[in-house]
């Protein structure tokens, strides 16, 4: 039986227009905010291309393009760690995008921590 408190996937509607309004760099990439639906926390920075952006749209989960792996992945397909995707933004100049999202799990980071935002300027990091 489904646990009835987990999230659920929800497609995004975009437009070929509004897709069309975002700039991708020289290497074909668009950073992508993810920020906390209920807490407005920002919890990690991911790059997209074009077809991670349109999977990220067509499943309501995000996908990112791994610069360093040179492939695609799904945040939490193997950590369970998921985002589920509740409003996307391109901002004034379409070269960078946010996606609020319902995060499931631990978080986001990779480390651990509950966003990759956890070291400031100014503080100890120890």
């Amino acid at each position: 039986m489904a646990d009835a408190s987990a999230p659920v996937s929800i497609p995004l509607l975009a437009t070929e227009e509004q897709l069309g309004q975002v700039t991708f760099n020289d290497d074909g990439l668009v950073p992508a905010i993810v920020q906390e639906e209920h807490t407005g926390r920002i919890l990690m920075m991911a790059w997209m291309n074009d077809a991670s952006l349109r999977e990220t749209m067509a499943t309501g989960r995000t996908w990112f393009w791994s610069r360093s792996r040179q492939e695609y992945w799904c945040k939490g397909e193997t950590s369970g760690d998921r985002q589920y995707v509740r409003e996307a933004y391109y901002d004034c100049d379409g070269d960078t995008l946010l996606f609020v999202v319902e995060q499931e799990g631990r978080g986001a980071c990779h480390t651990g921590e509950y966003s990759c935002f956890f070291r400031a300027f100014g503080l100890d990091d120890g």
